[in-house]
């Protein structure tokens, strides 16, 4: 396990401060071993922790990034699940499945085998037994410092970046790892990192640059024949490709500026010598996740976490506030009583630079609408959320067979509009293995504005009824709700509720039948917890007259 090195850090820079300018007065120069590819946070940590703004805000990188999903890719249970499912579904391929999945959730161990020509691992190194213990804290380590201020400007935003394609030099000129980040750096800041770390600095504006989100953001899976033989071709996770045809990308407002957004000070990025600098950006890696993360602190000891709870709990905060904040909107353009009938018509808004949801197909965003009659009883609602996850009437909840149509009316509970993505195997059927999906049934996700559904490409495009509602565009959709209200005393109650799931509740049910170790610890981690599934993003309530 990954020790906090807080207290140490401080000494552990003051010694680099000092040793480095005995060197720098003496005339030395500087030795040109070259450190390892990769080392855990924990170098870093000593000098990027405790940080804080001339206000007193708190922007300690260390503490921001251990307690998001970055810092947690590899102990996430529901991902260590869905791989072994994978890998007993396709078992002569599961080298390769590990050594795929391994890519962005375990990119630093991975990296280092394929250097010693070895393909990445997942299970070995969560048993710790994998008889290479540097690799194992580099694979529990995530996606760390290390790794992403390595990735280089090359190639970036093309598809030869994508699923994991980012490029890490590894025969720097001067035999010093160069890390990249935003900002100049002095030579005598430069020789101090140097002397702590092995590493230096260089600037490199990419890193703040959406492209260098997109080479484990943008995500194509290859689906498998029985004996392992590829299929298909699945666009998984396009939401680099969704915000490059956005209006967004047009506006110049990058992937950091919603999820590492900048600090509104000038503020330092070490504790050491750290001048305040203008432009620094913040490393919680705010998504959408905020039911992971409580998991993983409700967990923690089976998990292996070493975030303190106090950083998951401001990590699940943060990510809660800006799902309701800034992620949807939700309005109620007309409600009137019409012939015995209430008629009632809903606008949702997506508000951010790609589908809503995106990512992982098992996110899935729904309107949650009741109607009550002047006593306060319930005559009417469509996307009721059970304690258990599930949709009271969604087709796909009740039977893994089916799955929810897109509606441009909706009259009877059993109808719900739910925004998500549903993937076909090769018979057409509808399934939640990655490896067997080749295609969408139905992708009728929120499109960000400035996305034009008519001239997207393939990979990014609504697939279904949706791609024919002339009230499903750019930004956002319009729906009409019909309820009939016959014997029904007004005044009538509208509540309307845009609820989202990170894990839908058929995606965590699918993998029940599988008998692993991972597969029965993830179920019964969501089991526990389903109840606690479901965040609201939005909210609109109207009354009716009689």
């Amino acid at each position: 396990m990954i020790r906090s090195v807080a207290g140490v850090g401080s000494v552990v820079s003051m010694i680099a401060l000092v040793w480095g300018g005995l060197q720098a007065a003496a005339g030395e120069h500087q030795s040109a071993t070259a450190p390892p590819t990769f080392t855990p946070s924990d170098t870093c940590l000593a000098c990027h922790n405790g940080l804080k703004t001339a206000s007193g805000v708190d922007i300690s990188i260390g503490s921001d990034w251990r307690g998001s999903m970055m810092a947690n890719s590899a102990r996430d249970p529901y991902w260590q699940a869905s791989v072994r499912r994978e890998t007993l579904d396709h078992p002569r391929a599961a080298e390769d499945i590990e050594d795929e999945c391994a890519t962005c959730h375990m990119p630093m161990a991975r990296t280092d085998a394929r250097a010693s020509g070895r393909k990445g691992q997942v299970f070995a190194h969560l048993s710790q037994r994998s008889g290479n213990a540097r690799r194992d804290l580099l694979a529990h380590d995530g996606v760390s410092c290390t790794m992403c201020h390595q990735i280089s400007a090359q190639n970036l935003g093309s598809p030869e970046s994508f699923t994991g394609g980012f490029v890490i030099d590894r025969a720097p000129s001067d035999g010093a790892r160069p890390i990249f980040g935003p900002f100049q750096i002095d030579k005598g800041r430069t020789h101090i990192m140097r002397s702590s770390s092995g590493f230096r600095p260089a600037e490199g504006r990419h890193i703040q640059q959406s492209e260098i989100c997109a080479s484990c953001h943008t995500l194509y899976t290859e689906a498998l024949g029985p004996d392992g033989e590829v299929v298909g071709r699945l666009p998984e996770q396009m939401p680099y490709l969704e915000w490059r045809a956005s209006a967004y990308a047009r506006e110049q407002a990058s992937c950091q500026s919603c999820h590492m957004p900048v600090v509104g000070e000038h503020a330092p990025i070490a504790s050491v010598l750290g001048e305040p600098r203008e432009g620094v950006s913040r490393h919680g890696f705010r998504g959408g996740n905020f039911f992971m993360l409580k998991m993983l602190n409700r967990y923690r000891s089976e998990l292996g976490v070493t975030a303190l709870a106090s950083e998951l709990d401001a990590a699940a905060a943060s990510t809660a506030e800006q799902l309701q904040s800034a992620t949807a909107s939700l309005r109620i353009e007309r409600a009137v009583r019409d012939s015995g009938r209430l008629a009632i018509d809903l606008v949702v808004q997506n508000r951010a630079g790609h589908k809503l949801p995106t990512g992982y197909p098992a996110r899935r965003v729904w309107i949650d609408l009741a109607v009550r009659d002047r006593n306060g009883r319930a005559i009417f609602e469509s996307g009721a959320v059970s304690p258990n996850g599930a949709i009271a009437g969604n087709d796909n909840d009740s039977d893994p067979l089916r799955y929810e149509a897109h509606y441009t009316e909706i009259r009877r509970p059993d109808e719900v509009q739910i925004y998500e993505s549903v993937m076909a195997d090769q018979a057409g059927g509808v399934t939640t293995g990655l490896l067997k999906g080749v295609r969408y049934l139905k992708d009728n996700r929120l499109l960000p504005r400035g996305l034009d559904k008519t001239s997207a490409a393939a990979d990014i495009a609504v697939i279904g009824l949706a791609a024919n509602d002339p009230d499903f565009t750019d930004g956002g959709d319009r729906i009409r709700y019909a309820i009939d209200a016959a014997g029904d005393a007004g005044p009538f109650t509208v509540d309307v509720a845009l609820r989202f799931q990170p894990i839908g509740y058929r995606w965590a049910q699918n993998l029940k039948p599988y008998d692993a170790v991972e597969t029965r610890r993830f179920v019964s981690f969501y089991d526990s917890m389903s109840a606690a599934s479901t965040e609201v993003l939005a909210r609109a309530s109207a009354k009716i007259p009689n």
